[in-house]
């Protein structure tokens, strides 16, 4: 009876993998945004049949017209795939009978409370559930905390009465998007997978290696979710105590800058990183607080992901109060000045303000009565306080400005206009590094 049991395991999987090698398999990508789209590319080119799936049904048409709404895919490359049929978007879940491998990558948000907002994840692994069938892979790539394939996905899929590792096989790879990345993209980033069982480890290292350049499989769903964390969790703390030296550093009247730049001399023992006006994106402001909240369960204290989470998070006040001794000191108060913002997406050379500090430096200028605009090539509008605020352009808001602050140092600005223009300029990013004016404040 067990013979036969392994023996319907192997026969399930070898069919799987066989449809894998052949790129016979169809593959489902569940969420159409940062990770999921570069994704459902990458497998398209590879030469799978992709379905995307979305619940937003405008995302979905806007897909189907081969327009790439991902800066990082470009139309040339997105349009002839769509167009070949090798690429398609549907909102309707029940194309998941059809697929043979389908990857989660849906949102992971923090609740206010900082503990994780699993609901998207949930609903996704539900939807699957109801169309889940023999030999289907089931992959989330969804930061979240150790524990959650086994803990969330596993019992949801497997009351189905199907096997985990028989009948259908479950992995984590945690996804390591970089957007804005010319030289890391989803194809050239080493991808972790780790299953439930080492069969179902196997047959998604398998399905990965299809497409991608390098595949690195872990012994368990828990070691690959922990790699994730531990990649934002490192980047996060040492931002962290950059940034309390930068802080340290003003009020000692020392350059912060030309300290890390040669610290960095050191062949050895020493790696930099740089401070700035606060954390951005999706990931490092976010991702090590599902490892201090599952610390916490197990009743364990985080104590470095919380001190540098509080430190990181005070750095918007600390530019603002730059902004406020250097207009003090040309007999400004802030209330009433102009401050013009260069730069409010998270990181130069993208189009995201998810998390942007930029955005809490504009709300608190505007608290204390400044009247804020902002220029960013890549950001027409933003949304601040219920109101719309327009992209302005650059060389006559800045001249007028009595206060310019470069949040966020995109690559083209001409930044020799920008400081000849300019009467105060906070730097918070050492963009003008290089540049000599009384006119500069560096963070």
């Amino acid at each position: 009876m067990i013979q036969e049991v392994v023996s319907s395991a192997a026969s399930t999987a070898a069919d799987l993998q066989n449809k894998i090698k052949t790129k016979k398999a169809r593959v489902g990508v569940l969420g159409l945004g940062y990770v999921g789209l570069p994704l459902a590319v990458e497998f398209a080119k590879a030469g799978f049949d992709v379905v995307g799936i979305d619940v937003q049904q405008s995302k979905v048409d806007d897909f189907n017209t081969g327009h790439s709404y991902i800066k990082d895919v470009p139309d040339s490359v997105f349009s002839p795939l769509v167009k070949s049929g090798k690429l398609r978007a549907t909102s309707d879940f029940s194309v998941i009978r059809t697929l043979d491998t389908i990857d989660i990558c849906v949102p992971t948000p923090l609740r206010k409370t900082k503990d994780p907002d699993m609901s998207f994840v949930v609903a996704a692994t539900e939807a699957i559930a109801q169309h889940i069938h023999p030999g289907l892979l089931v992959m989330l790539e969804s930061t979240t905390y150790p524990g959650t394939t086994d803990e969330l996905l596993l019992p949801r899929l497997s009351a189905s009465g199907l096997e985990v590792g028989k009948d259908f096989f479950l992995c984590f790879s945690p996804e390591r998007v970089d957007p804005g990345n010319p030289n890391f993209q989803t194809n050239n980033i080493p991808k972790v997978v780790g299953g439930i069982t080492p069969l179902c480890t196997e047959t998604g290292a398998l399905f990965y290696q299809q497409a991608l350049e390098t595949v690195v499989p872990v012994s368990s769903t828990r070691v690959a979710e922990m790699v994730k964390l531990l990649e934002n969790t490192f980047r996060m703390i040492n931002i962290g105590l950059v940034n309390e030296l930068a802080i340290m550093s003003s009020r000692m009247n020392i350059d912060v800058w030309e300290v890390i730049d040669a610290a960095a001399t050191k062949p050895f023992g020493f790696m930099p990183f740089y401070p700035g006006p606060g954390l951005g994106g999706h990931c490092i402001p976010i991702d090590p607080f599902y490892l201090s909240w599952k610390s916490k369960e197990a009743g364990i204290e985080a104590r470095f992901i919380e001190l540098a989470g509080h430190i990181n998070g005070r750095m918007p006040e600390f530019v603002v109060e730059k902004i406020q001794n250097a207009l003090n000191d040309a007999s400004k108060s802030v209330r009433g000045s102009n401050v013009h913002i260069l730069g409010i997406a998270y990181k130069r050379n993208i189009d995201d303000v998810r998390e942007s500090p930029a955005l809490d430096i504009m709300m608190l200028l505007e608290r204390l009565g400044a009247k804020v605009t902002y220029s960013d090539p890549f950001v027409p509008s933003v949304t601040l306080n219920a109101s719309v605020l327009k992209s302005q352009e650059m060389l006559p808001f800045v001249g007028a400005a009595d206060c310019v602050v470069i949040v966020t140092d995109h690559t083209g600005l001409d930044y020799a206009k920008i400081v000849e223009q300019s009467k105060i300029i906070v730097d918070t990013r050492n963009a003008l590094k290089g540049f000599r004016s009384p006119k500069i404040v560096r963070l």
